[in-house]
């Protein structure tokens, strides 16, 4: 799922393209697609950009009349910039936004369709819409230690609850947590004050370290290849592969369509994660540690 390094990295090409620029048409391929019936999608026809916002994972593009096309991309929804009047062919095309200057379009790749479009009047509706986590980016240390120690939860679950944190997903947690040093599984309310100080920086750095990075594949284009497993990352996606830090082999967590990656060796002093579904079949042969793990593999 596209998450606020890359919704950033649209909403900075968009900028260049859409704003102050009519919006002349709107063109639907998938119905299920808009989640909203009023106001009716043809009002945005014919109305100019005003301003374009991040709200978490969503896409916001106001027009006059305060009027709000809110995309959410979800896992497999990608935004493609094509030639004026594009045709909107192929099973993977949802929607067309046609400007005078090219044609904003909307795929989903894959049989799911997630991905969703509202349409949305006044900044109220705007609001209704929105998790309420905090902009990593605009806040400080104590404002960020605030918001993840309102409910003890884990780290990685902390850092991907939208409600506390927004626009961090799965790829990029996985990534803070690698440069902090902690576990995905530690409980927010245990971690020490010099603790809560790597994870502040690590998530501030990692975060810029992403923006500045798409922004310069992206230059003066469009994004292309946006994509949560990227050959630059440390852990996420990388299991079985070396940590670029220790050479340590990643580890991972699987549970239903999620997947936590980690380096043991870095950020658990050597203890393998139980991940729910071995373990359960594995129970007392789950091996505990890193040298546990290598002796099974020798057997």
């Amino acid at each position: 799922m596209p998450e606020l390094p890359d919704i950033t990295a649209y909403l900075t090409a968009l900028e260049k393209r859409i704003l102050g620029q009519r919006l002349e048409r709107v063109r639907l391929a998938s119905f299920t697609l808009l989640r909203t019936a009023q106001p009716p999608l043809e009002s945005v026809e014919g109305r100019t950009v005003r301003e374009l916002r991040r709200i978490g994972k969503r896409i916001a593009i106001g027009v006059e009349g305060d009027l709000w096309l809110v995309l959410h991309l979800m896992i497999a929804g990608r935004l493609d910039w094509k030639r004026a009047g594009a045709k909107l062919g192929g099973r993977n095309a949802l929607a067309a936004f046609d400007f005078s200057l090219g044609t904003l379009v909307l795929t989903e790749a894959g049989s799911k369709r997630r991905a969703s479009l509202y349409l949305l009047a006044g900044e109220e509706a705007l609001r209704g819409i929105d998790p309420g986590g905090i902009d990593v980016l605009g806040c400080d240390a104590a404002g960020f230690r605030a918001a993840l120690t309102a409910e003890n939860r884990t780290l990685k679950r902390a850092l991907t609850d939208p409600r506390l944190v927004s626009g961090i997903g799965n790829a990029y947690s996985d990534e803070i947590l690698h440069a902090a040093h902690l576990s995905p599984v530690t409980l927010t309310h245990r971690l020490s004050d010099e603790e809560w100080e790597r994870l502040f920086e690590a998530t501030q750095k990692t975060l810029c370290l992403w923006l500045d990075r798409l922004r310069g594949e992206m230059g003066d284009g469009f994004p292309e290849k946006v994509t949560a497993f990227r050959p630059e990352m440390a852990v996420h996606g990388k299991f079985g592969q070396p940590c670029p830090r220790c050479g340590e082999k990643i580890q991972r967590i699987r549970y239903a369509d999620n997947e936590t990656d980690y380096c043991a060796r870095c950020q658990t002093g050597g203890k393998l994660l139980a991940d729910r579904g071995l373990s359960r079949l594995l129970k007392q042969d789950w091996p505990r540690t890193l040298e546990e793990l290598e002796a099974l593999k020798r057997r």
